[in-house]
């Protein structure tokens, strides 16, 4: 009985409610690229999102985290080094973290975006069409890099690019590879 309560309380009635959510609210996207590095190396579920609007700080990014490992979780970005300004919990719909992911389907071609930066496939042929989007100095490295190049055996952006756009990219790139992988 207390278990079923207490899933009841973590677990969201409807898949657009996150109750047991929380945010980490940080001032740099560094910090939360850092963030994000060192939770999912410690085995978390955690997801990079945008920021709702009344918790905007300046940086376009917070971490959504499971809010019972609240305690865990901020012990282990303080021995990095890596502290949130704030943490908030998901109370309600206003608090929910926004997705920064949007894919378009244009028939034979598929495109997902991640903050500024987007990614372009063949579905046929999984071939990287287009790398488009951002402003940042690597932006047309990475596109040499990519574009023409199966998904299997393209360089993940992450590990050749060097700013938020490399960043953004990987985003994209780890989505649409989860769009494309094979249920």
């Amino acid at each position: 009985m207390l278990f079923r309560l207490f899933k009841k309380l973590v677990t969201p009635s409807s898949p657009s409610k996150k109750i047991g959510r929380g945010i980490l609210v940080f001032e740099h996207t560094s910090d939360v690229i850092r963030a994000e590095k060192v939770l999912k190396a410690k085995g978390w579920k955690v997801a990079v999102m945008g920021p709702p609007p009344e918790i905007r700080t300046g940086c376009d990014l917070v971490i959504e985290f499971p809010l019972i490992e609240e305690l865990a979780i901020i012990k282990t970005l303080q021995e990095s080094n890596t502290s949130p300004l704030q943490v908030v919990p998901v109370t309600s719909a206003l608090l929910n973290p926004v997705n920064i992911y949007t894919t378009r389907d244009y028939g034979d071609y598929l495109m997902v975006r991640a903050a500024n930066m987007k990614i372009t496939i063949d579905k046929k042929t999984l071939t990287i069409v287009n790398i488009s989007g951002g402003g940042c100095p690597d932006v047309p490295y990475l596109a040499g890099e990519l574009v023409g190049k199966q998904l299997s055996e393209a360089p993940h952006p992450g590990d050749i690019g060097h700013t938020l756009c490399g960043y953004a990219l990987q985003l994209a790139y780890e989505e649409i590879k989860r769009q494309c992988s094979p249920l």
